[in-house]
C-alpha cells in the first residue's frame, strides 16, 4: 500500500497496537466494561536530565474528541474480527474523563502525566496513541528546555524537521520546542497549524547556483528587502562578510537583518565577522549560527563570549540525540471501583487515582512534591493535576500555544538554581504518601494469599 494514498490517514484509530483490539474483543465477550482508571507516568529521568516538561496534551484531547472508525477501516477490520466487534467499533466514541498535568508543567518520575477514566475497552484502546503523542512531545520539550535555560536571551530556532523521524515528528517537534521556549521554527507547516513563528535564511545551493557570491547575495536581498538573512560560509566566511558591507552600500533601501554561519570555528568566525560588520557600519546586523549544535555546544559558545545573537538547533533537538526515549508507562490503577497494582519485579506501580501536590519556599522555588490519592485531604501543597475532559467533552477552554510557552518560561523561574544547569542536580524530592504505600502493601498481601 502506498502510504501517501492510503484511505486511513496518520490519525486513524488503526494507529495502535494489535493487542489493544484483541483485548477489547475479549473484554466485550466477557462483560468487562466497568470503569477503568489508567495513568501514564515516567519511571525515571534520562541520564543528565534534572526535570521533564509536560507536552502533547492538546493533541491527545483532539484525538479523543474525534476518535471514529471510518467505513473503510471497519471493512478492513471485518476481515480480522467478528461482527459483534465491528458493530461495537462502528458506534465507538470516547465517553470518559481526562485529568492531566497542564502543558508546560515541570514534573518528575512517578507523577501522573495523564489519567484516563473510562469504560475498560475505551481506556485500553486509546493507550498506544496517547503514549505515542505525550511521550514524544514531552521528550522534545524537555530537551528544548535545556537550551532555553542555557541561552535565555538568545534567538533559538528549531532546524530539525529534515532529520526528524517522520513528518509528524518534525511537525510536533516544532510545536514542543516552541512550547518549551524556543523562538520559532523553520518548519512551515508548524506556522500554518500552530502559529509558531517562522525563521529561515538560504541554503548553500543558492550560493553555488550563482557564478558569483555577491550576485547571489544581491538577488536574495532584492527578493526579500525587508528581512534579509544571508548565509556567508559557502566559500570564505570573512570575505563574504566584506561583500555584505559592499552590498549594503550598493542597496541603500535594503536592510540586511542578519548573516548566518554554519561551519568551522563558529566562535572565531563570529568574532571576525562582527568586527567586519561593525567597521562597515552594520552594528545592527545580527549573527546567527547553526551546524550540529546542541545544548552543550550552545553553552560553550556562550561561555566563550562569541558575539552570536541566535542559533539554529536541528538534529540533536528533533531526535533528542542524547536521550531518544523516556521510560514511560500507561498502567491500570483502578477497575470496577477497586484499586489495582502491578507487582512485576522492578516495575511495580502505585495504585489508585492520584494527585500531585507541590510545595515552594519563600522565594517561590520548588522544594518538593508529594503524590497522594485523589481524595486525600491531610496533605499540603498546590494540586497540579486538572480535569480537561468529562464524559468525552472538554471542560477547559483551549489555551493558546503562545500562552503555554509563556507559562513554561515562568515555570523555569521556580526551579532551584542547580536544576537549571546542564550538570546533574541533587535528586528532586518526590514523596509517595503513606496512604498510597499502605494501599500498595494491602494489595500485595491480598495477592500473596490468593489461591
Amino acid at each position: 500500500m502506498n502510504p501517501y494514498s492510503n484511505p486511513y490517514g496518520q490519525f486513524s484509530p488503526l494507529l495502535t497496537d494489535l493487542y489493544q483490539l484483541t483485548m477489547l474483543q475479549s473484554y466485550m465477550e466477557h462483560g468487562m466494561e466497568d470503569t477503568a482508571v489508567f495513568e501514564m507516568f515516567i519511571r525515571k529521568l534520562p541520564s543528565g536530565r534534572n526535570f521533564l516538561v509536560a507536552a502533547g496534551l492538546e493533541q491527545v484531547l483532539d484525538y479523543l474528541e474525534h476518535l471514529r472508525f471510518s467505513e473503510e477501516e471497519l471493512v478492513w477490520l471485518a476481515t480480522r474480527f467478528p461482527p459483534h466487534v465491528i458493530e461495537y467499533l462502528e458506534k465507538f466514541r470516547f465517553t470518559g474523563d481526562v485529568h492531566a498535568l497542564p502543558e508546560s508543567t515541570i514534573f518528575f518520575p512517578n507523577e501522573p502525566l495523564i489519567r484516563i477514566t473510562a469504560p475498560l475497552p475505551q481506556a485500553q484502546l486509546v493507550e498506544s496513541r496517547i503514549i505515542n503523542l505525550m511521550h514524544f512531545e514531552t521528550l522534545i520539550a524537555s530537551k528544548a528546555a535545556r537550551s532555553v535555560l542555557v541561552a535565555p536571551d538568545k534567538t533559538l530556532v528549531d532546524f530539525g524537521m529534515r532529520r526528524a523521524h517522520g513528518a509528524e515528528a518534525g511537525l510536533l517537534a516544532a510545536r514542543a520546542s516552541y512550547l518549551a521556549g524556543f523562538s520559532g521554527t523553520a518548519t512551515v507547516l508548524a506556522g500554518a497549524v500552530y502559529d509558531v513563528p517562522l525563521y529561515g535564511t538560504m541554503a548553500h545551493s543558492y550560493i553555488q547556483a550563482h557564478n558569483d557570491e555577491l550576485a547571489a547575495f544581491e538577488h536574495f536581498a532584492r527578493s526579500h528587502p525587508d528581512n534579509t538573512v544571508l548565509l556567508i560560509d559557502t566559500y570564505d566566511t570573512e570575505k563574504a562578510a566584506e561583500k555584505i558591507v559592499e552590498l549594503t552600500n550598493k542597496l541603500s533601501q535594503t536592510h540586511i537583518h542578519g548573516v548566518r554561519l554554519d561551519s568551522g570555528d563558529l566562535a572565531q568566525h563570529a568574532r571576525n565577522v562582527r568586527r567586519i560588520l561593525d567597521r562597515g557600519g552594520l552594528s545592527e546586523t545580527t549573527i546567527f549560527a547553526s551546524g550540529n549544535i546542541d545544548e552543550h555546544r550552545l553553552h560553550a559558545l556562550i561561555q566563550s563570549g562569541a558575539p552570536i545573537d541566535g542559533f539554529g538547533i536541528g538534529t540533536a533537538l528533533d531526535i533528542s540525540s542524547d536521550a531518544p526515549a523516556l521510560d514511560c508507562a500507561y498502567k491500570l490503577q483502578e477497575y470496577a471501583g477497586k484499586p489495582r497494582r502491578k507487582h512485576s519485579e522492578g516495575k511495580a506501580t502505585w495504585p489508585g487515582r492520584k494527585q500531585v501536590l507541590r510545595n515552594y519556599d519563600a522565594y517561590n522555588r520548588l522544594t518538593g512534591d508529594i503524590v497522594v490519592l485523589e481524595d486525600e485531604l491531610s496533605q499540603t501543597g498546590k494540586p497540579l493535576i486538572k480535569q480537561f475532559m468529562q464524559e468525552g467533552q472538554r471542560v477547559q477552554e483551549k489555551i493558546s500555544l503562545h500562552d503555554i510557552r509563556h507559562n513554561a518560561l515562568s515555570n523555569y523561574s521556580q526551579l532551584p538554581n542547580a536544576m537549571t544547569l546542564l550538570d546533574p542536580a541533587p535528586e528532586y524530592p518526590v514523596r509517595i504518601s503513606e496512604k498510597i504505600q499502605k494501599l500498595a502493601d494491602q494489595l500485595d498481601a491480598d495477592h500473596a494469599v490468593e489461591p
